[in-house]
């Protein structure tokens, strides 16, 4: 039977008492899944270690979420073997079946909808609606990929040849290794995992350590809806022992990474070595962030555009590859959307995500938060403190939403990703200067342009060098099947998930002509 027309998830509307209530009794519930232990997952099996780790709630360092197997390079072997295992039956399913694995799977993630959203709340600092919407996102990449993995099967446009029949199809590629972050942990460990799975390939997947009991979650989720054992596996533990033990076999077919660019650039570097016994190049797709900015000119509405700063650059504590941590703001405006935008950020309150009234949470761990406030120091020099600055309050990770102002475009605040709640606010000359800044990183991830003037939207579409472009709105919330996702440059290889091409990353093309 077809698949219905694709559709995105609806969001919840948390100003709905039934559902504040409702969320709110989700998180109370979840506090008795607090500590529980999660082994290795390898062809099916339980595996626990000798090593372990934990992963905390960053509100509450000292309040364990999920206890850990740590996985050495033997068990990365075993994790491997175990997909190439599982990787002729799985090859063979008809595409129609793994489709319906991944629809069932989402249908799983929908009714346990809140106690997901719950578990990113307790595990990575995530306020409610940020939460609840990943879970969302969750979904759409499921019920996205499943279709496209049918559509790609029907794809076949050679042309005829006279004596001879043709066709033209797709296979998968093998094992490979997803290696997902911490910052959107369910959606992006299911994106890469569910786009290699439903193309018939197998997986190891190696979650960030700070978020890795939602992939743990996720993984149980796949074995109850069906997944055969050994498609996926679970392997977490230091991205420096397992991680590199991954990317190095020369087993592993494909790398699919979502993380920071010293990582993603080691990666690209070991990935592309060739290993004794190695029979392929392996296939490496990397998504490594941005410097993200936010352009508005003189003829742009003001509150819109201080709308779209203060939300791209301090939602989810801007722990956003896709944040936008630059304001660009010509110099007839400036001073006006300087203020407009100082003015939201003296509302942000920020605290424990448990709260339904805090937008602003945690930052991820203690690493996170010294690298960021050791930026805003640096900021203090290169720029004019206009708020924040400082650490919050509470035992949490807390830092308040801090705005630079006067930073100069090559200042280190406006050309390093800082990955915190740090926005720095540049002045340009004009349009055009505005998008030559915008330009004048290494990056290439995402970027808006707030204008009502036609021709200068027209030429932000011509000149603005980013995967995803933005107009008159923040430079992040991207929808799957909407807004395929990613970044040119040094942001990654642009392999856009959520579109209608991502899944050609897990396949390879076979041509097949017989004479007749």
């Amino acid at each position: 039977m077809p698949l219905p027309p694709f559709r995105n998830e609806p969001e919840i509307d948390f100003s709905e008492p039934g559902n504040r209530a409702g969320f709110a009794a989700a998180l109370e519930r979840f506090r008795g899944q607090l500590g529980r232990t999660y082994p290795l997952v390898i062809g099916g099996e339980t595996l626990e270690t000798e090593a372990w780790f934990d992963s905390d709630n960053p509100a509450h360092p000292a309040e364990v979420v999920g206890h850990h197997a740590s996985a050495t390079p033997d068990q990365a072997r075993a994790a491997l073997e175990a997909g190439w295992r599982a990787f002729p039956a799985w090859a063979a399913t008809p595409v129609e079946e793994r489709a319906a694995t991944l629809v069932r799977t989402a249908q799983a993630v929908r009714r346990r909808r809140t106690e997901l959203a719950a578990l990113m709340v307790y595990e990575v600092g995530k306020p409610w609606a940020e939460a609840e919407g990943e879970v969302a996102e969750t979904v759409d990449l499921m019920e996205w990929y499943a279709r496209q993995a049918l559509e790609l099967q029907d794809r076949d446009r050679l042309a005829k040849w006279p004596g001879e029949l043709t066709q033209f199809r797709y296979l998968p590629l093998g094992v490979g290794v997803v290696i997902s972050p911490w910052n959107f942990p369910l959606s992006l460990a299911t994106g890469m995992t569910a786009g290699a799975v439903v193309a018939g390939n197998c997986v190891v997947l190696k979650p960030a350590e700070t978020s890795s009991t939602t992939a743990a979650w996720l993984v149980e989720i796949f074995a109850e809806a069906g997944l055969p054992a050994g498609v996926i596996n679970l392997l977490t533990g230091r991205g420096e022992v397992v991680g590199e033990a991954l990317v190095d076999d020369p087993r592993t077919r494909f790398i699919a990474f979502t993380g920071s660019r010293e990582v993603g650039v080691r990666i690209y570097e070991r990935g592309s070595r060739v290993h004794p016994g190695q029979r392929w190049l392996k296939r490496i797709q990397l998504e490594m962030g941005g410097k993200n900015a936010v352009v508005v000119d003189e003829t742009a509405d003001l509150d819109l555009a201080a709308d779209a700063i203060t939300a791209s650059a301090f939602g989810f504590q801007g722990q956003k590859c896709s944040a936008g941590s630059r304001a660009v703001l010509v110099a007839p405006v400036y001073d006006e959307v300087v203020g407009r935008v100082l003015e939201r950020v003296s509302k942000i309150r920020v605290g424990d995500p448990v709260d339904p009234d805090v937008t602003l949470g945690p930052v991820i761990d203690g690493a996170a938060e010294e690298k960021i406030l050791d930026y805003i120091e640096v900021g203090k020099r290169e720029g004019r403190l206009l708020a924040g600055g400082e650490r919050g309050q509470g035992e949490g990770r807390f830092i308040q939403p801090t705005v630079f102002g006067d930073v100069a475009p090559d200042a280190r605040i406006a050309q390093e990703e800082i990955f915190g709640p740090v926005l720095s606010v540049i002045r340009a000359t004009d349009f055009e200067n505005g998008i030559a800044i915008a330009n004048g990183t290494d990056y290439g991830l995402t970027g808006s342009f707030i204008s009502r003037d036609p021709q200068r939207m027209s030429r932000a579409r011509e000149l603005m060098h980013v995967g995803n472009l933005y107009i008159n709105r923040r430079s992040t919330g991207a929808y799957m099947g909407v807004h395929p996702f990613g970044g040119f440059n040094m942001s990654g290889t642009d392999t856009k998930a959520g579109g209608p091409d991502y899944l050609l990353f897990f396949v390879q093309g076979q041509s097949i002509a017989e004479r007749i």
